[in-house]
């Protein structure tokens, strides 16, 4: 992806608008606030701040964000912003998006992910894969439930029978299988197509292929153990290394 003004970045938001950024962040820090040091919260808060232009989106320079933290009284290193950053990719609260400008690697861009992490639960990795084929998870996202932040009021999620037409069915009808909500459905479609944005000779069929074998990869590595925190995040990594690994390829074959 090229280096560019934030605006040029606005289609990588995971929001509505701000209050709603502010509304998922505080869902994450409630799980997430323990896990990182005093300082570390501080370049956390920082990077908050800076993403509120394009709501949870921000391509500020990382001595840029240590310096406005130096400016506000609140002295960190940059070796804790990345430690930071380094936490908050791990947890899923963060992806962060490579850039090239003039054919070197630019600044990155970093785009905080959708409180959902209870989507998949540690807990729905007991059964193994038999034959390379899909098992149905042990908690299937039909019986998923949302919950306001106080998770007074909670509603049964719709299913994948009402996921919008923009998805492709064959895609639709294999994650459904296993997660069994639209939403869901339609935000691992979303990662798909923010990936291949820049992918002009992408064809939908090409596209269809990657969510597919993307999706089987993610069900395999829960299926044998892996823990995930926040789906979303983790498919992205999936698709971004399946890309790199195209992007060699070619390379090789035009050397």
């Amino acid at each position: 992806m090229r280096s560019g003004n934030i605006e040029q970045f606005k289609h990588l938001s995971q929001f509505r608008d701000l209050i709603d950024f502010n509304n998922n962040i505080e869902q994450w820090m409630i799980d997430l606030k323990s896990k990182f040091t005093k300082s570390e919260l501080i370049a956390l808060k920082r990077l908050i701040r800076f993403s509120a232009k394009i709501p949870g989106v921000c391509n500020a320079k990382i001595q840029t964000l240590v310096s406005a933290c130096h400016e506000a009284g609140q002295e960190i290193s940059r070796s804790t912003f990345e430690r930071m950053l380094r936490k908050a990719k791990q947890f899923g609260l963060v992806q962060v998006i490579n850039t090239i400008k003039n054919g070197r690697k630019g600044h990155n861009v970093y785009v905080f992910q959708r409180y959902l992490s209870q989507i998949v639960s540690e807990s729905s990795t007991n059964d193994v894969l038999q034959n390379e084929e899909i098992d149905v998870l042990n908690e299937t996202s039909n019986q998923l439930k949302t919950s306001n932040q106080n998770n007074i009021k909670r509603t049964e999620a719709l299913d994948g029978s009402f996921t919008s037409s923009r998805v492709p069915k064959e895609f639709c009808d294999l994650v459904k299988c296993f997660m069994n909500d639209y939403k869901v459905i339609e935000e691992l479609w979303k990662v798909i197509q923010i990936q291949t944005y820049y992918l002009s000779y992408y064809s939908q069929q090409d596209k269809l292929n990657l969510a597919i074998d993307s999706f089987k990869q993610l069900v395999r590595n829960i299926k044998q153990g892996r823990k995930v925190r926040n789906i979303f995040g983790y498919f992205w990594g999936i698709v971004e290394r399946k890309l790199d690994e195209e992007y060699k390829s070619i390379l090789f074959e035009i050397a």
